[in-house]
């Protein structure tokens, strides 16, 4: 008769589940200091934790179109902030590819990267009101799309999905080995 544990058999899997989550979170570790740039309608913001306050300044940051080169030629901007981030923001951008440049106090550059701002949504005509509410109408209705048109999960949400996907596919497996066999309890 062989005895054998069904814990020492999948140990390894359980191993490998659990550093699921490490292993893909560890991409943004090693990226290091840098910028984080965003868009919201037309305002593009730009965050960075790379910059030391040297004679009362953060540093700079440039907002450059596509067919400036040039640090200077940018829209400039101060960057404001503490020891544990700075910032900086632009307003009323039109819509198109723009590049942005962060120069700390100490003439360093903290990064650079590329965003595009799109077009702000037309406003559509307000349908008429009607004697009985539409389903549309209601607060915290459904909203259609595909998974993410609808919303932007961050790089956490995606591995926690990912692992628990993994965990319930590897769960399903074992239940389904375990049954196939009858003499096992």
């Amino acid at each position: 008769m062989r005895i054998s544990s069904p814990l020492l058999r999948s140990g390894a899997t359980v191993a490998a589940v659990a550093a699921l989550p490490a292993v893909l979170s560890a991409g943004p570790a090693w990226a290091g200091p840098g910028i984080s740039v965003s868009t919201t309608g037309t305002t593009v913001s730009v965050t960075t934790t790379a910059c030391a306050q040297l004679n009362g300044s953060w540093g700079t940051a440039s907002l450059l179109t596509s067919s400036q080169r040039d640090f200077a030629q940018g829209r400039q901007v101060a960057l404001s902030g503490t020891g544990s981030g700075q910032s900086a923001a632009w307003s009323g951008i039109a819509p198109g590819t723009y590049t942005v440049i962060v120069m700390c106090s100490n003439n360093s550059t903290a990064g650079t990267q590329t965003v595009i701002v799109s077009s702000a949504p037309s406003p559509s005509p307000s349908p008429s009101r009607s004697a009985t509410p539409s389903p549309s109408a209601s607060p915290g209705g459904v909203m259609g799309g595909l998974g993410g048109a609808v919303q932007d999960y961050g790089t956490a949400t995606l591995v926690a999905g990912g692992a628990l996907v993994g965990t319930g596919v590897i769960a399903a497996a074992w239940f389904l080995r375990r049954r196939s066999k009858p003499y096992r309890f």
